[in-house]
């Protein structure tokens, strides 16, 4: 393995703690790629901080070398649309997998605010299977005291699995025999149209919040903000940002499904314009690791 980056503090690095190369150069540079073996190479992950910088990699690794898997991280919302996503087909731009970390991030809050009793949840099968990872921390769950190979008998209309149970802190596969503790952690794959009964089973009855405040605009805050009014849109929704300008942008963005608010979310009057004391859900996803705490 090979890793390539401008900065040479990171490259040594690279070549002092991990057990690979580290090159000093960059990555879309044909002569670069040439230098780190490009044309024996089976991979090429290209995760610098520009998409451009990224997907020129990728076209030169398969155009020159004949990469033969190119993967590559893109963060600008216009290139992830799905109207564009043929720019990326092999006699395009040749990326075979799309790394979007802001949209993974969005996307995995938007599942917990769907599923708020749940610490964890996965779509699989194009999500009509759901993991469900829940706390089994109430006396209304069914299912503590119970064998597991009793689960049918109480739930006798649900497929449900019990996948691993997560208890003081060590995680083991259970067998029909082994009873769910109160205080275990229970991972479960379920019908994802059954998930909500499966959630009240477990003793969660949390409502879907309907009012939610972001706080913070960029690229994981606005792309939270299109999959809430797209998947929920008669959730009240409000925006936080710091930057008239993207307050701005935002607001032309999402037009009349959300209220952008320009200011400091750390101020109190914008807290009280936000409405924040009526809020049932407030997601803080600025870049300021301060302001994230105090939410």
């Amino acid at each position: 393995m090979t890793v390539i980056d401008a900065s040479p503090e990171q490259a040594r690095r690279v070549n002092e703690s991990y057990d690979v190369r580290g090159m000093v150069g960059h990555a879309s540079h044909p002569e670069v790629l040439e230098r780190a073996g490009a044309q024996g190479a089976d991979m090429l992950i290209a995760v610098t901080h520009s998409d451009e910088v990224n997907m020129v990699a990728c076209q030169v690794a398969y155009s020159l070398f004949n990469v033969r898997r190119r993967i590559a991280r893109v963060r600008h919302s216009g290139y992830l649309e799905k109207s564009r996503l043929g720019l990326y087909a092999r006699d395009q731009l040749p990326i075979d997998v799309i790394i979007s970390p802001e949209i993974e991030v969005a996307s995995g809050i938007e599942r917990r605010l769907r599923t708020p009793g749940a610490f964890d949840t996965v779509p699989l099968a194009e999500a009509r299977v759901q993991l469900l990872g829940i706390h089994c921390n109430s006396g209304a769950c069914s299912i503590v005291g119970h064998p597991l190979n009793e689960l049918k008998a109480l739930l006798p209309d649900v497929e449900v699995v019990v996948l691993a149970v997560v208890r003081n802190g060590q995680a083991f596969v259970p067998h029909g025999q082994d009873r769910i503790e109160r205080g275990d952690d229970v991972y479960v794959v379920t019908d994802a149209r059954q998930a909500d009964r499966i959630m009240r089973f477990f003793g969660h009855e949390e409502e879907v919040a309907r009012r939610v405040i972001i706080v913070g605009g960029g690229n994981v805050g606005l792309n939270l903000a299109r999959r809430l009014t797209r998947s929920s849109p008669s959730t009240s929704l409000r925006i936080i940002e710091h930057s008239r300008e993207r307050a701005e942008y935002i607001a032309q963005e999402l037009g009349e499904s959300a209220v952008v608010l320009h200011g400091d979310a750390l101020d109190k009057e914008t807290l009280v314009e936000a409405n924040v004391e009526d809020a049932e859900t407030i997601i803080a996803v600025t870049r300021c690791t301060r302001l994230t705490i105090v939410y």
